[in-house]
């Protein structure tokens, strides 16, 4: 892969680890709902913008337009929204962990989807270490006796969980024009949020220049800009090695909480990283094959 593309990819897990960093200064002054809403309606309109500018085709019916709504929900509104949550009461650096755990959730949603992959002996450990790591993340929270916090550990897995099935759910959508795709079903997320969040919380109040930068670098830059990015580098690169992204974001996500808002990083919330990285590179299952000998080198057989 050429070093272009590889740089690509560290720029996409960065910029994705920045997002749990934005979502704490937004919340600063928004409620979760109003963050969500504020990113989905932001990351549409830049890909409106693209998709007019670049004159993609829209071919739409009514029940497709349905359809994408769903989606949209699904794979940007729900998720959103419950990062906002959770970081209400954890910080940026662990919600940008939990996120790592979303291809180990996709490995048990795809086992049991009608016609999805089939899991293997070395994803399914990859699955248990996964789930180990966000144990251990959990275990300062425990000790704690904090249960508000903990509930936004729960809350906060909700998202990746929300990414396990419209991964497989988007394989109805594999005739549409990725980017087209993508505004399309941002533009469903807001539809659906939008009320929502006005009942909630009301209509947003902004009055620090820091929620206005941050809001428009989420929703312009890190959403509608980020996505448009990776649908162009995927098919140079591949869906194996675009996964690196999910290797990148969460440490990302906690130098930076660290760093830049001085968010307490525990032993804990480092071995549970590690845990589920490691549980990653299983499920990616490459570096494993690599150490075998060539002869000794077989497909993994599924589960069941």
């Amino acid at each position: 892969m050429a070093l272009k593309y590889w740089a690509v990819i560290f720029v996409l897990g960065i910029g994705w680890g920045m997002s749990f960093m934005f979502n704490a200064i937004l919340l600063r002054e928004l409620g979760p709902l109003s963050v969500a809403m504020g990113r989905v309606g932001l990351g549409a309109l830049g890909c409106w913008i693209y998709v007019l500018a670049t004159r993609k085709p829209i071919k739409i019916t009514l029940r497709r337009a349905v359809a994408l709504l769903g989606f949209g929900v699904l794979s940007y509104a729900a998720p959103f929204a419950f990062y906002a949550l959770g970081q209400q009461h954890i910080a940026s650096g662990v919600a940008g962990i939990i996120n790592a755990i979303t291809p180990a959730f996709a490995v048990i949603v795809s086992h049991f989807w009608p016609g999805g992959e089939r899991a293997t002996l070395l994803k399914s450990f990859g699955v248990l270490c996964g789930i180990g790591g966000i144990v251990v993340l959990s275990l300062p929270v425990l000790q704690s006796g904090q249960s508000s916090a903990l509930w936004a550990v729960l809350l906060t897995l909700c998202a990746p969980l929300c990414y396990a099935f419209s991964v497989n759910l988007a394989r109805a959508f594999r005739d549409m024009e990725a980017v087209v795709l993508v505004a399309l079903a941002l533009t469903g997320a807001t539809i659906a949020i939008v009320p929502l969040a006005l009942w909630s919380e009301g209509v947003p109040v902004i009055t620090r220049m820091e929620t206005w930068a941050a809001l428009a670098v989420i929703g312009f830059i890190l959403t509608s800009a980020a996505f448009i990015v990776f649908y162009w580098v995927l098919p140079k690169v591949g869906p194996t090695n675009i996964t690196m992204v999910t290797f990148i974001a969460p440490i990302s996500a906690l130098i930076l909480g660290s760093w830049i808002l001085g968010e307490t990083l525990l032993p804990a919330h480092l071995i549970g990283m590690g845990a589920i990285l490691l549980g990653l590179l299983l499920i990616d299952g490459r570096i494993v094959r690599a150490m075998r000998p060539r002869s000794a080198k077989t497909q993994d057989q599924p589960i069941g």
